[in-house]
């Protein structure tokens, strides 16, 4: 019950701010450009996902290190109280991270709804859409939360890691197992490139949504391998997994760290 209050209270503090209605918006109109440019077919639904796997990353790592140095004093007042820092710990995670999942979902799925695309596009894609975003959000929530705890006394450095972590995973991480592919292109690398794959929550994400729309195809042979491997019901698992153990350690991590923090 004190977690439900927390929460809470989080949700109305965050709503009165308006950002977190602003973060909805944004997805609103993004989601009906899409729509309107490219129809109510799998192109659109791909093209909100390339956005998703962009921003969802870049928003909850560098608000999540960000809320924890704003809501300091909040934090101590309620570590003052007969409150267990388990408790006050998902509250605190749980107050951030389900509106940002919440708002990106009806940023979403608004204007599916009021265009017919939710009638149109097949129920599997859309809830693989959904499922995947509500992931990546718990999951780098929790990876800018463990930052803003590693590096709590230092603001500047926290979110200077957190933007640097995004901008590995997102954009630098591709380029570096593209070079790879380049320089070792006679040699077999299909199982490399599936472990480079595995290291990556926001390339998981990104075959994932390859693979459901059909578009491995016109990576080749990389392609072909993705889609045997991702498509056989060990893939699938591993790759489950993967996205646990991404969306766990942080999070593990950062209770740990909370726990033992002095504030």
């Amino acid at each position: 019950m004190k977690t439900l209050t927390i929460l809470k209270y989080q949700w109305k503090d965050l709503f009165r701010g308006k950002w977190i209605i602003g973060y909805g918006l944004i997805y609103l109109l993004m989601s009906d450009a899409m729509i309107r440019f490219a129809g109510t077919g799998p192109k659109a639904m791909i093209s909100i996902a390339n956005i998703m796997l962009l921003l969802i990353p870049l928003v909850g790592v560098i608000y999540g290190a960000l809320y924890l140095y704003q809501s300091r004093e909040f934090t101590e007042l309620l570590l003052a109280q007969p409150l267990d820092r388990n408790t006050l710990f998902w509250g605190l995670f749980g107050g951030l991270a389900l509106p940002l999942a919440f708002a990106f979902t009806a940023g979403i799925l608004i204007p599916m709804i009021y265009t017919g695309m939710v009638l149109s596009a097949k129920f599997q894609s859309l809830a693989l859409l959904v499922i995947l975003g509500n992931v990546l959000t718990l999951l780098f929530t929790g990876l800018g939360f463990w930052m803003g705890l590693k590096f709590f006394e230092n603001r500047i450095k926290g979110l200077g890691y957190a933007l640097v972590s995004w901008l590995f995973l997102a954009v630098i991480y591709d380029g570096l197992v593209l070079l790879a592919v380049f320089m070792l292109g006679d040699y077999p690398i299909e199982e490399p490139m599936l472990a480079m794959t595995m290291l990556n929550p926001i390339d998981l994400a990104r075959i994932t949504v390859l693979l459901e729309f059909d578009i491995s195809a016109l990576m080749g042979y990389t392609g072909a391998v993705f889609n045997r491997f991702f498509g056989s019901v060990i893939g699938i698992g591993v790759a489950t997994a993967c996205l646990g153990l991404w969306l766990g350690i942080p999070l593990w991590s950062g209770k740990r760290l909370f726990n033992k923090k002095d504030f």
